[in-house]
This record gives structure tokens, sequence and C-alpha cells, in this order.
């Protein structure tokens, strides 16, 4: 099938989370045999920072950040059995949804993917005239990459046909256990960019434990905390590429997962983070959500800190041998059950049976 996915970016990570699960997703899809075009804006300095090049197994179309562009991209969706447009492309999102849908063809499958659903549906609730829940009238299926039943619901409530979460997963090819890297060495590490909705947790869960503990170290890494004050053993080192993700993961003793607040509120929406670490083999030490058990079992495979308190007292005991067997355990749960693989299987069977059971009705 031909697939039209319109998204913020497939070859840069840079202030793009979204692509470590597109990546991943879209590669195990195209290995069953779709056909997928990439649409990424050239916005952000997104293009100036890529972090891999075009990849074989989905052809990927940059277009400028003006609107002539933008509807001459959108006029491709006629070609596609399945159209595709994501949450937060980060150029006239609005105005894409709907020249994507206005070109789309009246037998594809149209489909919203929110990468960030409490975000979106906190816009709607805020907003009853918002352009998205217009449209839903006109799209077939919100995917999201996380949320439960709270998001399942909610966005039934708001006019969704069908929503179905796809849960962030691990892409075995490019997270995996390497080599210790002495520019990663720290007792504890986090990596994630400075958010509004994340950073008073980053502070609670990371920034204050580490005061708490004057004689570990630890490290920060991602965009935007080059002006926040810290305490004296935390090492700042900003933006980590993809490419040093792995090493990042696996030589400090353990790694931290801090949850956006949104995320946290609605459960079940695990970061791509956590996946990565788990691939890699890190010991995992993650702020508490209602669903963690789904993914990994707490305490044997990954540890729950409920506050910083927490956060504290599990680096305090915490040595490397325990790590690296709460890493291992970690790393043989989600090869076993939370690959994209596994997710890209779910995809397909609602791809071919919607399209089958509108074949069968046009019949």
């Amino acid at each position: 099938m031909k697939i039209a996915f319109y998204g913020s970016s497939l070859v840069s990570t840079y202030w793009n989370g979204a692509a470590t699960y597109y990546r991943g997703l879209l590669r195990a899809l195209a290995a069953k045999g779709h056909d997928i075009t990439f649409y990424e804006p050239d916005v952000y300095d997104r293009q100036k920072n890529r972090d891999i090049d075009p990849p074989d197994w989905c052809k990927v179309v940059i277009y400028g950040g003006t609107i002539d562009a933008l509807k001459a991209v959108s006029g491709s969706a006629a070609e596609a059995d399945i159209v595709v447009k994501a949450s937060g492309v980060g150029f006239e999102d609005d105005q894409l949804l709907e020249e994507v849908l206005g070109h789309a063809r009246p037998q594809a499958l149209k489909i919203f993917w929110d990468v960030d659903a409490p975000a979106t549906l906190a816009e709607l609730k805020a907003n009853p005239d918002h352009r998205l829940r217009r449209a839903l009238c006109g799209i077939d299926l919100v995917l999201t990459y996380g949320g439960g039943d709270p998001v399942v619901s909610t966005y039934r409530a708001v006019g969704a046909a069908d929503c179905v979460p796809i849960y962030n997963a691990l892409d075995p090819q490019t997270h995996h256990p390497v080599p210790e890297d002495i520019r990663f060495s720290a007792d504890l590490a986090f990596l994630g960019n400075r958010l509004p909705d994340r950073e008073a947790r980053v502070e609670h869960f990371f920034l204050k434990p580490a005061s708490r503990l004057p004689d570990r170290t630890f490290l920060l890494g991602g965009s935007g905390w080059h002006d926040r004050p810290v305490a004296q053993n935390i090492r700042y080192i900003g933006h980590v590429p993809t490419r040093d993700h792995n090493a990042f993961n696996v030589t400090p003793m353990a790694v931290l997962n801090v949850s956006r607040a949104s995320m946290a509120e609605n459960g079940f929406s695990p970061a791509t983070r956590v996946f990565e670490a788990a691939g890699a083999g890190a010991c995992l030490i993650t702020d508490d959500w209602e669903g963690i058990e789904f993914f990994l079992k707490p305490d044997e495979e990954v540890l729950v800190a409920r506050d910083g308190q927490d956060v504290a007292a599990l680096v305090a005991g915490l040595s490397r041998q325990s790590a690296r067997k709460i890493g291992e355990s970690a790393r043989q749960r989600v090869l076993s059950e939370h690959t994209y693989t596994n997710r890209a299987e779910a995809v397909d069977k609602i791809f071919r049976a919607r399209l089958g059971a509108r074949m069968e009705a046009a019949e």
C-alpha cells in the first residue's frame, strides 16, 4: 500500500523527539511491503542538523516553509492509499491538515497520528471551535503514541470515529549495547530538551537529587539548559545526536526518564527514551506513572521513583553490578515484546482490515 506521511522530520532529531518513533515504525512498516513517502518542512533548522541521510526504505520529500510549498506537497496525498497527517509538524499544521484531507481520494484511509495526545486534547477542550475538532468528521482513525484508555475515550468524546494507541518501542538496529564512552561517565544521566511541560519535573527528579548527593556525579544532556543554574556535580553537555545515544545510555551507572507533566498525568505514555535506554541495556530509573508495569516490571526491569527523594535513594543504593542486571533484564523484555516490528504488525493489521472493509463495501 502507498502511504503519504506528513510529519515534523524523519532525518533530524533536532528539537524533534518524534523522529525516533517515526524511524522505527516506518522502517518496520516498509519491511511489510508498504511504499512510504515522508513529507517534512524545512523549519527550525532541522535540515541543518540532520543526523541521518534519507533512508532507502522511505522516500523523504523536504518542502520549504511557505504556504505555496505546503499546498504543492499536499497534492501528493491524492496518490496514496493511506494518508497520514501527524501532529506537531511545525509549520501551519491546521492548514496542512485541511489541504491533505482535501486532496485525499474518497476511498483512501485518512489518519491523524498524534504524537502528543495530551497536549492536543488540552487544546481541543479549551477551544470547542478548534480546526482539528471540526476536521475529525473527515478522519477515519486517530492513532496515538501513548495515552491508553483516558486518551482513547477523550478522543472519541470530541468526535473521533476511533482511536488506537500505538506505543513507542525499540528499534534494535538503532539502539543496542555499545562500548562505554568516557564522555558520558556519571552515576546518573538525564537526556531531554528543556520544555515548559517538563522543566519543573526535571528539577524535582534530577536537579534536586543531585544537590542531595554532592559526592555523586550527574550528567545532563539536551537542548536549552545552558542558562539553567545547576549544582557543581552536574555536567551539562548540550544536544546529544542520535549516533551517541547508545553510549550515553550504557556508560553511566543509571539513566533517568522524566515524563512531561501531561504524559505522566495520562499514564500509559512511555517516552522513546525508555525503549532506547532499555535496548542499550541501561539501568533505567523512571518517574512513576500509571501503566509502567505494562512495559517493564518495576524493581526487576526498571526502577520507579515517586519523587526526587526516591531518585536520590535509588542512586545511593545502586551498584554497577545490580544496575547491569536490571539493564539486561529490561533489554530482554523489550526485545521480546516492545520492538517496532511488534508495533508495525499491529498497525499493518489495522491498515489492511480497514482498507479491506472499505473495498468490500464499495463492491
